[in-house]
């Protein structure tokens, strides 16, 4: 029997300590002030869906942060690059008996619960699912089962990221399904080119 889990990773809404590179041209309260309204954003369209849903804090989150978000049980990151504290958050998901498993960010202002679904849905028919962002990254990755290959030797946070972990579906031969492009937002000019400001 399915058991379907969405993990959505995410900091403490703390002046400074996120969306830095927005900050450096917009300042640290207008860029928490957007970070605010992603992250409002994502949990308003993933609350609309009917899975589990777990918050992975990046940090040991203050417990008023917490217990805002009923909805999503509170977990905290490990230590490590992405793509170890990915490999760990679907570990611990797998582990507990959930499949399958999507994780997303909050940089996305395009997510919608209407893709959320559609990706859970392409996991009947395909092994994994991608959501490719414009700057060459993802916003979304989902699988059936744990592939570890796909967290391990990447350069995160640069344009070959979504490309390489194709490159290593195809190798390890693993079906998936691409979802459409999206923006993720790090920097003024990705606002401007969602027309957010």
């Amino acid at each position: 029997m399915k058991k379907p889990l969405l993990l959505i990773f995410l900091r403490a809404p703390v002046l400074g300590k996120v969306k830095t590179r927005l900050a450096a041209t917009l300042g640290e309260p207008e860029a928490l002030r957007v970070y605010r309204a992603l992250v409002q954003h994502t949990l308003r369209e993933a609350d609309q869906l009917n899975c589990a849903r777990q918050l992975w804090w990046a940090d040991d989150v203050a417990e008023e942060y917490a217990l805002r978000h009923t909805n999503f049980s509170a977990h905290v990151q490990v230590d490590g690059d992405l793509g170890e504290r990915m490999r760990h958050a679907f570990d611990t998901g797998f582990e507990n008996g959930y499949s399958p498993i999507i994780i997303i960010g909050t940089d996305c202002p395009g997510i919608t619960s209407e893709i959320l679904h559609e990706a859970f849905v392409a996991l009947d028919t395909h092994d994994t699912v991608i959501g490719p962002a414009r700057d060459g990254g993802y916003y979304l990755l989902g699988l059936n089962a744990q592939l570890h290959v796909l967290f391990t030797n990447r350069s995160w946070s640069t344009a070959t990221v979504f490309t390489s972990t194709v490159d290593d579906l195809i190798l390890n031969k693993r079906t998936c399904q691409l979802l459409p492009e999206l923006i993720d937002v790090d920097t003024e000019e990705d606002l401007r080119a969602m027309d957010l400001i």
